[in-house]
């Protein structure tokens, strides 16, 4: 299939197009912008900066993808926004490439969807097969594992993480770093047990599914501190692979704290 780009764009001579690209009525594509093959830009879709979007990927009308970071540091660095395959970006969704301080990347990987006016900022790092429903927001540097759910009307902190697997329900303010398989929500979010329902519909197996609940219950006990609960954690359970995500996550070096569940909500 050939290119199929509609009279009233415009496009960059210098924009590099793959094969079967389709640019629709009154799209704007940079000259730093690269479209891989099947990339669809539907209509009114704006692509600018040192952008690249991956194959099969369609983006829906008013979307703002790869405009200059909304950082006052930012001073024009040639940084990058680098988005995989097969993503569905909704209208009015707003993306924005990497700045100096922050690696000078933001990356969203393949199999995504970005719900009407959700936002990337700079320097996120997004895994595979996430969803954001409309209106979440991620502040800069937050970083959010592969099928992660962000609910409608969400907001994620500056360098907060969000694991694997994750669900954030609508209307929550994130600050924590969010366990992998976790569930958090709340104006100001808490950790509120396991995304058990989640892990269902992935194909989690009940001995999986046991080793997690027994986990949590240990790491979110009052007994002991944290680390040392962790370390305990790590000797009893530390053969399940999918407990060992969770411990992997909390050792890792972070910038927040981590979110953790009221009393009620420990067991």
């Amino acid at each position: 299939m050939t290119q199929s780009i509609h009279p009233t764009a415009i496009i960059d001579p210098a924009a590099t197009l793959g094969s079967a690209v389709v640019i629709g009525p009154f799209c704007v594509v940079g000259a730093d912008v690269v479209l891989a093959d099947g990339v669809r830009l539907h209509s009114h879709v704006v692509v600018e900066g040192r952008t690249r979007i991956g194959a099969g990927t369609q983006i829906f009308p008013f979307a703002s993808i790869g405009h200059a970071p909304q950082d006052l540091k930012f001073h024009g660095e040639p940084s990058e926004l680098i988005i995989g395959a097969n993503n569905r970006i909704r209208e009015h969704v707003t993306m924005n490439p990497g700045t100096e301080g922050g690696g000078m990347v933001t990356r969203v990987g393949d199999n995504c969807l970005f719900m009407m006016a959700s936002h990337v900022a700079h320097d996120c790092v997004i895994g595979n097969n996430v969803i954001l429903a409309n209106n979440a927001t991620l502040g800069g540097h937050v970083h959010v594992g592969d099928h992660a759910i962000l609910g409608g009307l969400s907001a994620v902190h500056q360098f907060v993480r969000i694991g694997a697997h994750a669900m954030i329900g609508g209307m929550s303010g994130v600050e924590q770093d969010v366990i992998p398989f976790g569930l958090v929500m709340g104006e100001r979010a808490r950790l509120n047990g396991l995304n058990l329902i989640g892990l269902q519909r992935r194909g989690f197996g009940k001995e999986d599914i046991r080793a997690l609940r027994a986990a949590y219950k240990a790491l979110f006990s009052a007994d002991k501190t944290l680390a040392e609960r962790v370390e305990q954690v790590g000797s009893e359970f530390g053969e399940q692979p999918v407990v060992g995500d969770i411990l992997s996550f909390i050792r890792a070096d972070a910038s927040r704290p981590l979110c953790q569940p009221r009393a009620e909500h420990a067991s």
